[in-house]
């Protein structure tokens, strides 16, 4: 199981939000807009404040979830690295970080999803990440 953790909202605080990646169309699988209602209590909170999740490497990433009229919520997600406001990404870090949050979630979502699955698929396309 991934040690990837969700944490209360960080203080923000002189920091940023360095956009990473969207899915726009969670839709297309409802088993992944499910793990993310469930996984963030998103029935409750709704679109009033991101899930926060912190990798191993003690990066903290913010998920925004997207709602849109006529859509299922959440509709779709937005993974942005919390960082310090002048720092520059650590981009391998955040490559690794990036893929254990797909791990997490195919580990989460189950079924025909999987985190061996992901792997393998990384390792066909060469990700280094995916070698680890």
């Amino acid at each position: 199981m991934s040690t990837l953790r969700i944490i209360p909202p960080p203080p923000l605080d002189e920091t940023r939000l360095a956009y990473l990646l969207a899915e726009d169309r969670l839709g297309h699988y409802p088993e992944f807009r499910e793990f993310f209602s469930s996984a963030f209590d998103l029935e409750r909170i709704g679109l009033a404040q991101p899930g926060y999740v912190e990798a191993t490497s003690g990066a903290i990433y913010a998920l925004v979830f997207i709602g849109r009229s006529g859509e299922a919520f959440p509709a779709g997600v937005e993974i942005y690295a919390v960082v310090p406001a002048l720092e520059p990404l650590d981009e391998m870090q955040v490559d690794r970080d990036l893929w254990a949050i797909l791990r997490w979630m195919m580990e989460g979502i189950g079924g025909a999803w999987s985190a061996a699955k992901l792997d393998a698929t990384g390792k066909l396309y060469k990700l280094a990440v995916a070698e680890q």
